[in-house]
């Protein structure tokens, strides 16, 4: 494994468990990887429209711009997709902190 990417690894791993601990940031920073396909990532629109999602949710109005321009890119399909797995990780979550 390269030392890129390894390093996108550990950023992945790392905003993920910030993540789970319900850090709007992480969502941003999650969604601005997936989009972008920074630290050599694949471009996942799907991952990062669920990503931006979750952190418009919380508030963050730079999220709710990038998630609907990427969704300019995407399919109704693959827009439902993606609400639904923001749906099941706000579930996941929220039954790991009860």
């Amino acid at each position: 494994m390269g030392s890129s990417l390894k390093s996108a690894t550990f950023l992945i791993e790392s905003r993920l468990r910030d993540a789970a601990r319900g850090n709007p940031n992480a969502y941003y920073e999650l969604g601005m990887v997936y989009s972008s396909g920074a630290e050599g990532i694949d471009i996942d629109l799907i991952e990062a429209h669920k990503w931006f999602n979750l952190a418009a949710i919380a508030g963050n109005t730079r999220a709710q711009e990038c998630r609907a321009d990427i969704a300019d890119e995407m399919s109704a399909r693959d827009i439902i997709t993606a609400q639904k797995a923001a749906r099941a990780w706000l579930n996941v979550t929220a039954r790991a902190a009860a």
